[in-house]
């Protein structure tokens, strides 16, 4: 985050907590993962995969510490922050295997520490390491990072670009009652409760909208306003843009005026915490995006899902990190962009959505002028719900995925009951993911994307061991993620 979007006391407080924490890893050896991401993009999944293959010795061929033996024991310990909630993995692990059913979504930060013995590959090291890792996972909603460009902005920037892309695309539809209400508002008039009342909630029903399956947009801050927590009702989230008024300050006593000292106290309540106290600690990043959702919803969905990328990866300063250099100024090295839900589509595709990906993170990176040095793309399933077949139809052998979809799921005008499983054919994206952005900035309005279909199935059934111990979640490249992400910390 560029140094213009804290000040001197927050300089201050994230050094301290910067040197709190690199001298605990001087004795207990940690490394802070964050998780996010957009909207229904599978946060909590990918926590629990992760944390019940590794306590469970699941298939990890490419996770080098388990796959060549180093790895000793896992254990989950006490998290050190004892201010923010811890993860609960048990209640998520229990609703994936045992009830099968999908946990509930991110909607708070939550924590969790996981523990690795493990031998070191180097024979110098052994003699100096604890051979000891802890892994302190934070999940936190994606809405509270899109919130973070925010510190850059005035009150009056925020108002302008926000109705500025309210009036496009399909946002204009959904933002139509809220902008009708913002633009017969004379921002210059007196300060008024029961208006100001109205504009944010007129907002945030826009914002919601935005969100909702139907259209699964992703650029919609202020993130609280679709996740208010205990904030719900205070002045810091009864605010909405304004359209400007001619003079470059609204007067004293105004609705503008009331707004912005609205905003401000937004980004000073809520916004600059999370970055001082969560975010600027971070040392690694995963975000997780549904690409495939956005393209079944349309070119403005993938639009749209690529300007949040933009704005996501503004925040990070990926980099390497010196012991000294972090004491001030902590980077976040690495951070994987990882494509969810790859098990939708059969593994020929699998290269297809990776590239889809990438090329959307490498259109962010160019637009953002940021080097992509530590930036990885992978496509993944943190649960693999499908198995792949293949079946005939009209003298053609078609591959087609195999799953429970979920209840009151309909496919082609039928209707599933959650128990009864089926074959689909996903469809295939494009060889070239390049053709996808040229038609998309040729003419968006009239193109249509690749057919693919988006089911949700629900998580697989597993078989058990000899001794009745659930065998581990089945996934599609977690162990790849965790290489990337941590695997060089247990060499």
């Amino acid at each position: 985050m560029p140094p213009s979007l804290t000040s001197f006391t927050d300089d201050a407080l994230i050094a301290f907590d910067n040197l709190i924490d690199r001298t605990t890893g001087l004795v207990n050896p940690t490394i802070r993962l964050g998780v996010t991401g957009l909207s229904r993009s599978g946060k909590t999944v990918f926590i629990s995969s992760l944390v019940h293959n590794l306590l469970n010795g699941g298939r990890l061929p490419l996770f080098e510490p388990v796959q060549s033996g180093r790895v000793s024991g896992v254990r989950l310990e006490p998290q050190p922050d004892d201010a923010v909630p811890r993860f609960q993995y048990e209640d998520h692990i229990r609703a994936l295997v045992k009830e099968r059913i999908w946990p509930d979504s991110t909607r708070a930060i939550s924590e969790l520490r996981i523990t690795l013995d493990y031998q070191s590959a180097s024979g110098w090291s052994r003699l100096f390491s604890p051979g000891r890792l802890s892994i302190d996972i934070v999940d936190y909603p994606g809405e509270w990072l899109l919130d973070l460009p925010l510190l850059a902005k005035d009150f009056r920037a925020f108002s302008e670009e926000t109705l500025t892309l309210a009036k496009t695309g399909i946002r204009a539809e959904l933002s139509r009652s809220w902008l009708a209400m913002t633009q017969g508002t004379d921002a210059a008039a007196s300060a008024d409760e029961t208006r100001a009342r109205e504009l944010a909630t007129a907002f945030a029903n826009y914002l919601k909208a935005c969100k909702s399956d139907e259209r699964s947009l992703s650029t919609l801050p202020p993130g609280r306003f679709l996740l208010p927590g205990d904030l719900d009702g205070s002045p810091a989230l009864t605010f909405a843009p304004l359209v400007p008024p001619v003079e470059s300050k609204g007067q004293k006593g105004s609705l503008w005026a009331m707004m912005e000292r609205r905003y401000e106290a937004y980004k000073s309540v809520v916004v600059k915490p999370f970055f001082r106290e969560h975010f600027a600690r971070l040392d690694r990043q995963i975000v997780l995006v549904d690409a495939l959702q956005a393209i079944n919803r349309g070119p403005e969905a993938v639009q749209d899902l690529e300007r949040a990328l933009t704005d996501v990866l503004a925040c990070f300063r990926p980099g390497a990190n010196s012991f000294f250099s972090s004491l001030l100024g902590r980077r976040i090295d690495r951070v994987l962009v990882a494509a969810t839900k790859a098990d939708h589509l059969h593994h020929e595709s699998h290269d297809r959505l990776e590239a889809l990906t990438r090329r959307l993170v490498e259109r962010a990176i160019e637009r953002i002028g940021i080097a992509g040095a530590g930036i990885e793309v992978m496509a993944i399933a943190s649960v693999r719900a499908t198995r792949e077949a293949t079946v005939k139809r009209d003298g053609h052998t078609l591959p087609v995925i195999v799953g429970t979809p979920m209840d009151r799921e309909a496919i082609g005008g039928e209707s599933f009951d959650g128990n009864r499983k089926t074959a689909i054919f996903p469809g295939d994206l494009p060889e070239n993911p390049q053709w996808l952005f040229d038609a998309l900035e040729a003419s968006a309005a009239n193109m249509h994307l690749p057919e693919v279909s988006v089911v949700r199935f629900r998580p697989p059934e597993l078989d058990e061991s000899g001794g009745g111990i659930k065998l581990s979640v089945p996934h599609i490249r977690l162990d790849r993620a965790m290489q990337f992400l941590f695997g060089d910390r247990l060499a």
